[in-house]
């Protein structure tokens, strides 16, 4: 037992190190990431802010207008349905990029993992920072209408860099194990992206929990992404700790997950150049 605690600890030790002493390069890879991808295009990485933002207009319009979904004006609901959607929608977007990136993180930069002094950890992280910094810039558009609809922010919003981080340490972990597997099994990012699409109805973004049949709400409490979604609920849209149990599970969830992406990344990544 104590064994594999030193061995867990030592694997979280050395994924953490690296990251440290390889930051600067992590940013650099980070930003190329975004200006990479919009490269040769009129708006450029404008795309970066007005991607996100027109999918959210979409889903805002659909429901809001199409089906007509009312929430909001009263002491328990206190924003409007715009609110609520965003409050969960904004992180689960990035959680989605980021994941679909990490699948491919290895596979789809061969040439500089068989290069034996590259560290390949950051290729991962690069992806989840890019995302993360759609987020803010999404986060604080959430911001901006939340103060002009409802006159003032929340309390509640000091707490959006505890959220940043724990939810910074549960996509690395996830994106760790998601690379380290679909280096061996490419399939995984088919799987990833099914699991994107299905998962995002089976969370409490698009309607409150109290909407779906008894039968079937235990499915939102098995979704491990939905913690995510009801702590960000709790900041941006109700100002108040609405689901606090929802936090401890959040945080148990982080931590254990980049403990076991930490794990199973070091243990698989000797094998990344032959394999590719």
């Amino acid at each position: 037992m104590m064994t594999l605690a030193k061995r867990q600890f030592s694997s979280v030790r050395e994924m953490v190190a690296n990251l440290v002493q390889n930051r600067h390069l992590t940013w650099e890879m980070a930003k190329r990431d975004i200006t990479d991808r919009y490269a040769g295009q009129v708006a450029g990485s404008l795309w970066a802010i007005g991607h996100p933002l027109v999918m959210m207009g979409i889903y805002i319009f659909i429901f809001a207008f199409v089906f007509k979904v009312r929430v909001g004006g009263t002491r328990e609901l206190p924003l409007d349905y715009t609110a609520y959607l965003l409050s969960g929608l904004i992180p689960w977007m990035a959680l989605q990029e980021a994941m679909t990136k990490g699948a491919t993180s290895i596979t789809g930069n061969a040439s500089l993992v068989k290069q034996v002094v590259f560290p390949v950890e950051i290729l991962p992280v690069k992806g989840i920072l890019a995302s993360m910094i759609t987020q803010l810039i999404a986060t604080a558009v959430l911001l901006i209408y939340t103060l002009v609809s409802h006159g003032s922010l929340f309390w509640s919003h000091l707490l959006l860099p505890v959220l940043f981080l724990l939810q910074f340490l549960g996509m690395t972990g996830i994106c760790l194990l998601l690379a380290s597997i679909g280096t061996y099994l490419r399939d995984i990012k088919d799987v990833v992206q099914v699991t994107c699409v299905a998962g995002m109805y089976v969370m409490p973004i698009f309607y409150l929990p109290s909407s779906v049949p008894a039968p079937l709400r235990p499915l939102l409490y098995l979704n491990p992404f939905s913690y995510l979604a009801w702590c960000y609920q709790d900041v941006c849209y109700y100002g108040r700790f609405e689901h606090p149990w929802a936090w401890p599970v959040l945080a148990i969830l982080s931590l254990s997950t980049f403990l076991i992406g930490s794990r199973v990344f070091r243990t698989l990544k000797q094998n990344f150049g032959s394999v590719l």
